[in-house]
């Protein structure tokens, strides 16, 4: 396996993404999703990482994380899913990979790049719910994405908006929640291919 070419640091913040091997669904039940936030939040708990955003699609995932001290975020993503994989075969009687080979992870080396990624993540569900109604009350119904924990910061938590929320206070709108779900909303409408772009830091 080639030597992975992003160096992971103390109080840096990361874009890990996956998908299925093959491209096959890695949820295939309810359960399942609820199954690796459970692992989620556990792994949380013994990892020095914090994670500000997710999204788990059926055939891929993302999360938005930071490491806060030494100990790489590689570790922390590697016990997640081996411990998320070794689930998944046992339930469905299968063998070999779940994941597309090693898990993507790209360096988020600006403020702006942070909130852009956070707001691609967010998005992801949009194939999916778009026929539902309204986008944005579509995408804060989609449970397995951490924009609903932005929204209603009264819901149990699995990721830590304040981070991100605090890019979003200011004394004319001080209300930090409504002020990152315009921001989502705003880029609603755009295009896959621009919004590609973005997750990948192009201006």
């Amino acid at each position: 396996m080639p030597a992975r070419k992003t160096i992971f640091s103390a109080q840096s913040f990361y874009h890990i993404y996956n998908r299925g091997h093959n491209k096959k669904s890695i949820f295939l039940h309810y359960k399942d999703y609820s199954r690796y936030l459970k692992r989620l939040e556990e792994f949380l708990t013994k990892h020095n990482v914090t994670l500000l955003a997710y999204c788990l699609m059926p055939n891929h995932l993302h999360l938005l994380l930071r490491q806060n001290d030494n100990e790489s975020v590689d570790k922390f993503v590697h016990r997640l899913h081996t411990a998320y994989s070794m689930y998944f075969n046992k339930k469905y009687e299968r063998v070999g990979s779940v994941f597309q080979g090693r898990f993507k992870a790209k360096l988020i080396d600006s403020e702006e790049y942070l909130l852009h990624v956070s707001r691609y993540i967010h998005l992801n569900p949009l194939e999916i719910v778009h026929a539902q109604g309204p986008a944005l009350n579509s995408l804060l119904a989609y449970p397995w994405s951490s924009l609903k924990e932005y929204a209603n910061p009264s819901l149990p938590h699995v990721s830590n908006p304040e981070i991100l929320l605090s890019y979003f206070a200011s004394r004319n709108k001080p209300n930090t929640q409504a002020n990152y779900l315009q921001f989502v909303n705003d880029q609603i409408s755009i295009t896959p291919n621009r919004l590609q772009e973005i997750s990948e830091g192009k201006p």
